[in-house]
């Protein structure tokens, strides 16, 4: 785990050489969406044993909150100098994106889940073009159009939309979540000012508590779950290792090392590694839970995975005044790595 001198350095690109931070910051967003892909195959069997999917979203984040508490205590001037950022933080990119994706594969599969989630570029671009009325180049726009095609292919809509409608919508809703996540987490990084991010996790960690407390109500849960065994399509497994695994590698790992990537790389450069989430929780979903997807849903989502990479990767060069393709922040300037 990163210290908060490095953490800075990855905020503010001092320590380390272009290349250097570059590589370690591919390295920890493939950890990052390897650790976020298993969290879905965890939760579903809790879920299928009797646990609200809005408890489980609460155990997660409550107990990733308890384990990064002294890291909240050791950045609390946080709370005076950025507040909002933290409350947006816990609200859409720990609260809002978990609760909406734990509630979705309750009623639809895992992979369809994440590939719908996986809309998010689209969404980006957007409210790039519609809200802040900035042009978008037309390879990004292409994305977006293979992406919606894709996913047309995964829901299958010539079956009359074979799945859960409501499923769908929360799966959406994961996707409008994770706009703010990947925005938000970029928050500073280029004028050097960057909070650091173990900081924002701790604090957006224990907001997202807060808001699920009033939400899900725990005190409501059956915890004897907890103490017994899960089934993963037909293999016992004991719950409370399925809550370690969602707590401190789906959560705690899974959003340190994807705030510190996206402070090394960029939202949209993040955003496409993080694509890689989708194929590992379908893959692991196939072998773990038996869920499996049909044919045009495979190409289909290879199709969505493909839209999500163009309109994600045809960001333009920094300090371009060309139209922007993906990520809800301004291109930034290049004058200190032209120097360099």
């Amino acid at each position: 785990m990163h210290t908060s001198e490095s953490s800075r350095a990855a905020g503010d690109g001092k320590g380390v050489g272009p290349g250097d931070g570059k590589g370690v910051g591919l390295g920890l967003a493939l950890v990052s969406a390897l650790a976020f892909g298993g969290s879905g195959v965890a939760a579903k069997p809790l879920i299928e044993a009797g646990l609200d999917p809005l408890h489980v979203v609460w155990l997660r984040v409550a107990g990733a909150a308890l384990v990064m508490l002294p890291l909240a205590v050791r950045h609390r001037a946080l709370l005076r100098s950025r507040p909002a950022l933290l409350a947006g933080f816990g609200l859409l990119g720990v609260a809002g994106v978990q609760a909406f994706y734990f509630a979705s594969i309750s009623r639809i599969p895992v992979g369809v889940a994440l590939l719908v989630e996986y809309l998010a570029p689209a969404l980006v671009l957007g409210w790039v073009r519609f809200v802040q009325r900035r042009p978008v180049t037309r390879a990004a726009a292409f994305g977006v159009v293979l992406a919606v095609g894709g996913l047309a292919c995964v829901v299958e809509v010539w079956s009359g939309l074979s799945f859960d409608a409501l499923g769908l919508l929360l799966a959406l809703g994961a996707a409008c979540c994770q706009v703010g996540y990947f925005v938000l987490s970029d928050q500073g990084s280029d004028s050097g000012a960057a909070p650091d991010p173990l900081g924002v996790i701790a604090y957006g960690l224990l907001v997202g508590t807060a808001v699920l407390t009033a939400v899900a109500h725990p005190w409501t849960m059956d915890f004897s779950v907890l103490t017994q065994r899960a089934d993963m399509n037909g293999t016992p497994v004991a719950a409370g290792l399925l809550l370690g695994w969602i707590v401190l590698i789906a959560t705690v790992l899974a959003y340190v090392t994807g705030v510190v990537s996206v402070r090394r790389l960029s939202p949209a450069i993040a955003g496409v590694v993080a694509c890689l989430e989708a194929v590992v929780a379908t893959v692991l979903a196939w072998v773990l839970l038996g869920e499996h997807l049909s044919a045009p849903q495979i190409v289909g989502g290879a199709v969505v995975l493909l839209g999500a990479f163009i309109a994600q990767s045809s960001t333009p060069a920094k300090g371009s005044l060309e139209p922007v393709a993906a990520g809800g922040t301004e291109s930034r300037l290049s004058a200190r790595e032209n120097a360099a």
